[in-house]
């Protein structure tokens, strides 16, 4: 066009007027330079534009084949939908998955599928950043749907598409739908590598490997206090300006940390009874998996049932699409999670009995742990069993998480042995840390 106009040409030839005239638009501008004296012909038309007849002609064909466009992207469009409201994702399968024919549902790559799981695990665990992650991705082979290797902003499209959570999302326009594709990664895993994505974490590279490295913070701040060695000891200090001087040898620390842990200690009869309920509860545990299902399935109808109600509202008229777009993807993401939990106790996945159990074993060998431990073990110990370690004017503030804090605090005697005997110490106990495991793994 921008030739013609120059009119470094003396015309233009085109196979037919529906390839000038996809939209009126187009026609218009190439009306203006007929106008300013351009020639335009058609191969399969004898038409002449030069007369108020044959561009009455012409003008009719264009709109014809413009109107024509629009219906074919009209009917485009309800199978495009069509495919989107049955599951299936009618675009090219992302990386991880394969194409197995139009009107079927993508299969899952046997030699990718693990390869993007490992990607979202090992970004999962917040120690990557997505340069160092893309060149592990590269060593182990994660190539993309062409064969050439991954690019940054590959995998970064890799780790927001909720594709591989069983969900299908449209980019242009945000709408999401429920796919029947095999899921590669558990919804939970998804949101922890958005949240980390979101939060822009960057690793940086470890020069001292002090025990509460981003454990401590300031108290008046909020910012992680900077261990450093000065005379032969290791001091934790905020670094803003703003800040007055806040410092802490970790001897300090240490002593505030310690008389905590070393309430974790059980005795003997404490363990013989929690031992014993354990196994009473694992033999016990059958019947409430299947009553875990059975409410998570009434649970699931719920969500659908209101997913239902919203489409009808907005049938109705009651309910805006913006709304209703916001609504369905919310309700979507619930119903992800649902199926997720409802797999997890199908398939065996680990219940919150066996994390109750993997979290006692934490704590009954903790405070033997915490004396032994490597500066790297006593900090992820330290995180562990503390929600809260703070310096606020050279005072330090720990806080215990909220199950370990009911460990701490049990009713004891003067002589340290649990209060009116083992069992009505540890019974309630037990039971409501279960329930807190069932509600929210720790």
């Amino acid at each position: 066009m921008k030739e013609l106009r120059r009119k470094n040409v003396r015309g233009l030839i085109v196979h037919k007027i529906d390839r000038s005239a996809r939209n009126l638009k187009d026609w218009a501008d190439l009306g203006e330079l007929i106008d300013a004296g351009l020639e335009v012909h058609f191969a399969n038309e004898s038409l002449d534009l030069n007369t108020r007849g044959g561009r009455l002609s012409a003008d009719i064909q264009a709109v014809v084949a413009a109107d024509y466009i629009r219906n074919l992207r009209e009917e485009s469009r309800k199978g495009f939908y069509g495919r989107l409201k049955q599951g299936l994702y009618p675009l090219p399968a992302p990386i991880g998955y394969v194409d197995r024919g139009k009107g079927k549902e993508k299969e899952l790559d046997p030699e990718r599928a693990p390869l993007v799981a490992r990607l979202f695990e090992t970004y999962g665990t917040g120690k990557y950043s997505l340069h160092r992650l893309l060149e592990e991705a590269r060593m182990w082979g994660l190539r993309n749907r062409r064969g050439a290797p991954l690019t940054l902003n590959g995998l970064s499209t890799v780790l927001n598409n909720p594709f591989y959570t069983g969900l299908i999302r449209i980019y242009r326009t945000r709408e999401v739908f429920t796919g029947n594709h095999q899921p590669i990664v558990a919804k939970s895993l998804f949101d922890r590598v958005q949240a980390i994505l979101r939060g822009k974490t960057v690793v940086r590279t470890v020069h001292h490997n002090f025990a509460f490295r981003k454990a401590v913070h300031c108290g008046n701040c909020g910012y992680t206090l900077i261990g450093e060695r000065q005379k032969g000891h290791i001091y934790y200090r905020c670094q803003r300006r703003s800040c007055p001087v806040t410092a802490a040898r970790e001897e300090k620390i240490d002593a505030a940390i310690s008389p905590l842990v070393a309430k974790l200690i059980l005795d003997p009869e404490e363990m013989a009874y929690v031992r014993a309920w354990m196994e009473e509860a694992e033999a016990n545990e059958h019947t409430g998996i299947q009553q875990l299902i059975h409410s998570s399935r009434l649970q699931l109808d719920g969500i659908r049932a209101r997913l239902g109600r919203l489409t009808d509202a907005l049938i109705d008229g009651s309910l805006e699409k913006p709304l209703f777009d916001a609504r369905k993807t919310t309700l979507l993401n619930d119903e992800q999670r649902v199926l997720e939990k409802i797999r997890d106790l199908e398939t065996g996945n680990e219940t919150s009995l066996q994390r109750l159990e993997r979290f006692l074993e934490l704590v009954k060998n903790a405070p033997v742990a915490y004396e032994n431990a490597e500066p790297d073990e006593k900090r992820d110990l330290v995180k562990n069993l503390f929600s809260n370690l703070q310096l606020i004017d050279k005072n330090v503030a720990v806080a215990l998480k909220p199950a370990v804090k009911l460990i701490a605090n049990r009713q004891k005697t003067r002589n340290s042995r649990p209060s009116q005997g083992v069992h009505r110490t540890w019974e309630p106990l037990l039971e409501t840390l279960l329930s807190q495991f069932e509600r929210e793994p720790i």
